[in-house]
This record gives structure tokens, C-alpha cells and sequence, in this order.
């Protein structure tokens, strides 16, 4: 069976998590740090606070009865984002590592912290 156009892979693990923080890489906000607010295995994006900000034109509605112009977070790739190593503040890649009790959790390269 031919895959549908468009149609994205199945695996979807993503190197980062909601909640860790992070820095851009690469791109117009690149060297900006930030919390991931979701991600988006799926589309392997992240959206990440105070980066790749837009201005998007609202209508009024019951929640926003003014409108206007509001300004908010974009996803941008997940490539493009470094998780912050816990102990230096630098970007680190990321490894994993199986415990003792076997939990399998993320080990940044930089300094050999476990994440989480």
C-alpha cells in the first residue's frame, strides 16, 4: 500500500518535553531561551514561550471582545531547539540511559546529568 501524500512517519519521539527549557539554534529568534509550552510529536515541532512570535488579526468574540491584532508563540522545528544542560545553563545533545531499577531516562551529553 502507497504511503498517502503528505503523510508523516509513525515514529514520533522527539528529543524534547513539555515543560524542559530550551534554546533556539538556529532561525530569527536563534540564541533565545525558553520554556517548551507543548509539543507536537506528530509535526515534530515544539512551541516554545517567547520565541517565533506572530501577529495574528482576531475578531471580536465572547473571550476577546475588542479584537485586533493579538501577538503569540508559533511551533517552530524541534531540530532547531537544544535542550539547556541542568548544571552548566549551556545546549547539550541528549543520550539515554537505562537505571538500575530500569527506568530508561535522559542523560545530557555536556555534563553527564540525568534530566528526568
Amino acid at each position: 500500500m502507497a504511503k498517502n501524500k503528505g503523510q508523516k512517519s509513525h515514529n514520533h519521539k522527539m528529543h524534547v518535553k513539555k515543560e524542559d527549557t530550551v534554546i533556539v539554534i538556529s532561525g530569527k529568534d536563534k540564541g533565545k531561551k525558553g520554556r517548551v509550552i507543548a509539543a507536537f510529536p506528530r509535526e515534530n515541532r515544539v512551541l516554545v514561550e517567547g520565541v517565533n512570535l506572530v501577529k495574528k488579526h482576531a475578531k471580536p468574540s465572547p473571550d476577546n471582545p475588542q479584537g485586533g491584532i493579538i501577538t503569540q508563540e508559533a511551533p517552530i522545528h524541534a531540530s532547531n531547539v537544544m535542550l539547556v544542560d541542568p548544571k552548566t545553563g549551556l545546549p547539550t545533545r541528549i543520550g539515554y540511559k537505562i537505571l538500575d531499577n530500569g527506568k530508561k531516562v535522559r542523560v545530557a551529553k555536556r555534563s553527564g546529568e540525568v534530566i528526568d
